[in-house]
């Protein structure tokens, strides 16, 4: 696997992360990690994204390891770190503090994919409240990584890609249906351009 790509939303997100993740085929060569705000201690948000996609979408589980042609996602009041153990990158999960009032929290997994995959990794930002995720596509851009921020015009709630258009020199400032195409070139499937 060459590529990790991490994802945060908020409110607006199952849309986008639905749109998205239509788009990707199965087989798709990069893992992909994903934290969406949620305030219910359950949550059916896998099967509803497993619903629209190709590839297998789930909760994470500590301890497994990041594999390409797999959708992790961040359970309900978890962090979803990367960390190494006997040389693979593996998924942890936290009760840690929360940050930007959640848990799960974008911040928290787009650090540790910066200092675990470094130019390897990919953040997307996409629609969500306040500014969760800025600091973490910072860290992954200071580390060599790629940064996506989803079009605040057509997001359902801007705030998050404002902010990390304000504070990010992101590489693609995108419409959510030109996301997939930026992630499969990314994926060593094609070639991208930039924006």
């Amino acid at each position: 696997m060459e590529t990790l790509i991490v994802m945060g939303a908020s409110v607006g997100g199952v849309a986008a992360l639905s749109t998205i993740f239509a788009a990707l085929p199965a087989g798709f060569p990069a893992a992909i990690l994903a934290v969406m705000h949620v305030g219910a201690r359950k949550s059916v948000l896998p099967d509803i994204l497993d619903k629209v996609s190709a590839l297998p979408v789930r909760f994470a589980a500590t301890g497994e390891a990041v594999r390409a042609g797999c959708i992790l996602l961040a359970p309900p009041d978890r962090h979803m770190l990367v960390a190494i153990a006997a040389g693979q990158a593996t998924v942890e999960l936290t009760r840690g503090p929360r940050e930007h009032y959640t848990r799960p929290a974008i911040d928290p997994l787009f650090r540790s994919a910066a200092a675990v995959f470094g130019p390897k990794v990919a953040g997307v930002i996409l629609s969500g409240y306040l500014d969760d995720g800025t600091a973490g596509l910072r860290a992954i851009k200071a580390c060599g990584g790629k940064a996506l921020v989803q079009e605040p015009r057509e997001a359902q709630a801007p705030s998050m890609p404002q902010s990390a258009l304000a504070h990010v020199d992101v590489d693609w400032r995108l419409p959510v249906a030109g996301i997939a195409p930026v992630l499969l070139a990314l994926a060593g499937t094609g070639r991208v351009a930039f924006a």
